[in-house]
């Protein structure tokens, strides 16, 4: 195995060196851009992938409920192919905050929406991606964009993330399914119950209450509510379950040793 990955990335930097590589000629640069080759190479479409990310150093990166819904705006916004025009453009000296997404606009998706969940300080996605790059480009122009709205609204400057976003291969259905739920329940669960990975979860009704209330994430669009249905693909979880109330059952029947069957895939 170890052979196979250095072979694949051997041949992978020859490649580049004869083709992109050869036509840059800073060092510094070259490796920059062959990093960039390699990743688009390898989160390839028609695959699932776990996207995280967080603020650097931890930080919060959503401090109100504007901008929150300024990143959900730019998750439909720039699930585009086409040119997105800067959003204080568009604004025209209006106020920062949110602008309703423009459902009826048509859109070239580069990658598609199977679930997320926006923590305070992180995120969590699983993308596919449906063009050479899909993911790369999708995440550059959201974080691009949001991280020069939050400089700009709370006036500070330098990166907002820390670091580029993790991304890990989903390779089972298993996977899938157990990660949606990690993803919907023990994130915005730890908000009110922080023993939840450890198992304990003092007060289960106050949780199933809490997550059905909590806007920034995919689940009430699974259970049955409409909270972000253009941001979202259903199809592929959904598929898995007989309607919304088997996913809401399975997604609150976690237990911890099934941290074991998603190990592989949590980045954070």
């Amino acid at each position: 195995m170890i052979f196979l990955v250095s072979f694949i990335y051997h041949f992978c930097y020859l490649f580049y060196n004869c083709t992109i590589g050869y036509l840059v000629s800073n060092s510094i640069v070259k490796i920059f851009l062959f990093i960039k080759f390699m990743r688009n190479l390898f989160l390839a479409t028609e695959n699932y992938y776990h996207i995280y990310n967080r603020g650097v150093d931890k930080r919060q990166i959503f401090m109100d409920n504007a901008d929150y819904l300024r990143f959900l705006h730019n998750m439909y916004e720039f699930n585009d192919k086409n040119f997105s025009l800067p959003y204080m453009n568009r604004l025209k000296g209006q106020t920062i905050g949110y602008q309703v997404p423009n459902s009826s606009k048509k859109r070239e998706l580069i990658v598609k929406i199977h679930c997320f969940c926006l923590m305070p300080n992180h995120f969590h996605f699983i993308l596919e991606p449906l063009i050479e790059g899909g993911i790369s480009l999708f995440m550059q122009k959201l974080l691009g964009g949001y991280s020069r709205y939050f400089n700009l609204k709370y006036e500070r400057s330098g990166t907002l993330m820390q670091g580029p976003f993790k991304a890990v291969y989903i390779k089972t259905d298993a996977q899938m399914m157990h990660l949606s739920r990690y993803i919907h329940i023990l994130n915005p669960g730890e908000l009110i119950e922080p023993q939840i990975r450890e198992g304990i979860i003092n007060n289960p009704s106050g949780l199933q209450e809490f997550l059905k209330n909590y806007k920034w994430s995919s689940y009430l669009d699974y259970i049955g509510g409409s909270n972000y249905p253009s941001l979202i693909n259903k199809n592929l979880l959904a598929g898995y379950f007989s309607g919304p109330k088997d996913f809401e059952k399975f997604s609150l029947s976690w237990k911890n040793d099934d941290f074991e069957k998603i190990d592989d895939i949590l980045i954070d």
